[in-house]
């Protein structure tokens, strides 16, 4: 039986832009309380909960959290000790510590609750915007497996994973690579981030699925 979401309570993190506003927009339009999780755009945040408040009469909030920096991934100099640090405390730790506050509430729950993971195909392949991305992502999945085989059956767990999303951050690679990544995808173009957000809204309605990688990426992490 699909999981009713109206009147559910969503945390959202890296809600204040791109992707994350998107997702926040959606779950906000099935009738969900908003929680926004920022890492320093905070107007941004502050802006987005009036937004939802205003137009879909449900009670949204903005509070302070996804990080990468840019650098090659063969160039094994690029990076130091606080790029993996981070990576590696957004993408595994934090995961680790939202699941771990959660849990009770989603066990008095009749129905449970459901941990969808904002993961990348970077965690598939070797790809992404830096060497900590890839690897914190494929450590992201891994953890995600865990917590389906291990926190069953109150609590479901998967992992959306985007392709190259024009987003603010997709925006800084070069115009080259974004063209590159355009023709060698199967479909012949970018990831529709209006698709990948609503990714996030059919996974948590789907009561019978955990523990699954949801790719949404034209098709180019099957090249």
């Amino acid at each position: 039986m699909p999981y009713e979401l109206k009147g559910r309570n969503v945390l959202i993190t890296g809600g204040s832009r791109g992707l994350g506003a998107l997702i926040c927009d959606k779950f906000a339009k099935e009738g969900c309380n908003i929680v926004i999780n920022y890492v320093s755009s905070s107007a941004a945040a502050e802006e987005i909960a009036k937004s939802i408040e205003g137009e879909y009469g449900v009670k949204a909030f903005a509070v302070q959290a996804g990080w990468t920096r840019f650098s090659p991934i063969p160039d094994l100099h690029a990076t130091t000790a606080s790029d993996w640090d981070t990576c590696y405390a957004v993408n595994v730790k934090a995961q680790n510590y939202l699941l771990r506050t959660a849990l009770p509430t989603f066990n008095a729950n009749p129905e449970g609750g459901s941990l969808i993971m904002t993961s990348s195909i970077a965690g598939m392949a070797v790809s992404g915007s830096s060497l900590p991305y890839c690897v914190t992502k494929a450590a992201q999945l891994q953890l995600m497996r865990v917590f389906a085989a291990s926190q069953g059956p109150k609590v479901r767990c998967n992992a959306v994973c985007p392709g190259l999303l024009l987003t603010e951050w997709g925006q800084k690679y070069p115009e080259a690579t974004i063209k590159f990544m355009e023709e060698r995808a199967y479909l012949k173009k970018v990831t529709d981030l209006e698709d990948c957000a609503q990714s996030f809204i059919d996974t948590v309605r789907n009561s019978s699925m955990t523990g699954q990688k949801i790719v949404v990426d034209s098709g180019l992490s099957q090249v």
